[in-house]
């Protein structure tokens, strides 16, 4: 990578600071909510956005996939997906970004109107701000110094702009995945700003699978004078809930790319029960939330815990049912030595004068989808993780230093 090149790519990011901060006004004003959130989806923010990059003529081709939709007045969920044409279309660098926001929430906790960007002490706040048009503007941007130098990438460079990723992708990611798959090579660099850390070091390339299961033990209601005439339900649920800590030593493998590096099984939510103190009740509703590493199989634990359930039922004579609150399965991981990993790393380090580290988390991130066609995809970004809070912001001198980062991956060879 020629030094005086970078250098020259590096000012012209410096100088979009006022037009990134002019596109996120921009963007923050259109509000694009899922029919979920009682929204209209992200028809008027994909209008907008596919008018901007039209009209800037940064990349060569632009084109729209709409996910049809009954649920939004436009009867479709738009997917945008941009390509700069490189040298070679042996290998596609793409960044990954959505157009949906979650609703901002209690108005009373904001201090300012979260659909109008305010700028304060070098940050930018407003809804979306980071989650996810930070993800956006900053590989825009790095694409754009590209174009107005003149300077051709090695590889072609694609922008994805997707629908619903806040409310599980059906429309957005997974429509394209399954629908237009031949967008995508098997060598393709795919990264994800859509999650991150303060100092910019961290590379998520794994995630461990979710399982919350929901647990209803039922028994015999009674008065609590006479608990002989019932059958405490609540009692032999707390009983459960301390033989399921067992799984921490069933299933010990450890696993240093994950923070921390174990499963984690933790009984969470409770339902109420009964209404009053003096009533043994005869029902009772527990939560497990499970983080469990990608390399033991969700089913073992899921069996473990099946086995524990027998004995509780045949110790307390009560009737257990479960029932699964949500499965993701663990997507199969981003090796930590992959090409990408290796690129986007050396990238980091040329700008922040950091080590990034390739790490794993217990939540779950669209790159799954990715990983589980078998494309090797890394979530990154340099943000302080306020997404979905009041008052999220995101740090101006971050979106300028995240466009230099990109701006070096899409240059190297």
């Amino acid at each position: 990578m020629d030094a005086k090149v970078l250098k020259k790519v590096y000012a012209k990011v410096e100088g979009y600071r006022d037009e990134m901060i002019s596109l996120q006004e921009k963007l923050t004003a259109i509000p694009a909510l899922s029919p979920v959130n009682d929204g209209e989806g992200e028809t008027k923010k994909a209008a907008f956005f596919k008018g901007w990059l039209e009209s800037s003529k940064i990349f060569d081709r632009i084109d729209q996939y709409d996910s049809p939709d009954g649920r939004v007045p436009s009867g479709a969920r738009p997917n945008l997906v941009a390509i700069m044409k490189g040298k070679s279309s042996s290998r596609r660098i793409w960044a990954m970004g959505h157009l949906d926001i979650v609703p901002p929430g209690d108005l009373k906790k904001w201090t300012s109107d979260p659909y109008k960007v305010k700028i304060e002490g070098g940050k930018l706040y407003g809804r979306g701000v980071e989650d996810n048009q930070h993800g956006i503007v900053t590989p825009l941007f790095a694409a754009k110094a590209l174009r107005e130098l003149q300077i051709v990438p090695p590889f072609d460079i694609g922008l994805i702009l997707v629908a619903d990723e806040e409310t599980g992708s059906e429309h957005g990611i997974q429509f394209l995945l399954q629908k237009h798959g031949d967008l995508f090579q098997k060598n393709d660099f795919i990264v994800v700003p859509d999650a991150g850390a303060p100092d910019g070091t961290m590379i998520e390339v794994a995630e461990k699978s979710i399982f919350w299961l929901k647990i209803e033990t039922k028994g015999k209601q009674c008065h609590a004078s006479t608990p002989k005439q019932g059958i405490n339900a609540h009692r032999a649920a707390a009983h459960l809930i301390t033989k399921i800590d067992k799984l921490y030593r069933l299933f010990p493998q450890k696993n240093k790319v994950f923070d921390p590096p174990i499963s984690t099984f933790e009984p969470t939510k409770k339902e109420a029960n009964v209404p009053n103190i003096n009533t043994i009740p005869g029902d009772d509703v527990i939560y497990i939330d499970m983080r469990i590493l990608p390399e033991i199989k969700v089913d073992d634990v899921y069996d473990a815990i099946k086995g524990m359930i027998k004995e509780i039922e045949e110790k307390f004579g009560v009737k257990i049912t479960t029932d699964a609150a949500q499965r993701e399965d663990a997507a199969p991981a981003t090796p930590p030595d992959a090409p990408v990993v290796l690129a986007l790393s050396a990238a980091i380090k040329a700008v922040y004068r950091v080590k990034a580290k390739p790490k794993g988390i217990g939540g779950g991130t669209v790159a799954a989808f990715f990983r589980r066609h078998g494309f090797g995809a890394v979530v990154w970004s340099k943000i302080d993780e306020v997404a979905h809070q009041p008052n999220e912001y995101t740090i101006i001198e971050n979106m300028v230093g995240d466009a230099k980062v990109f701006a070096n991956l899409f240059l190297q060879e």
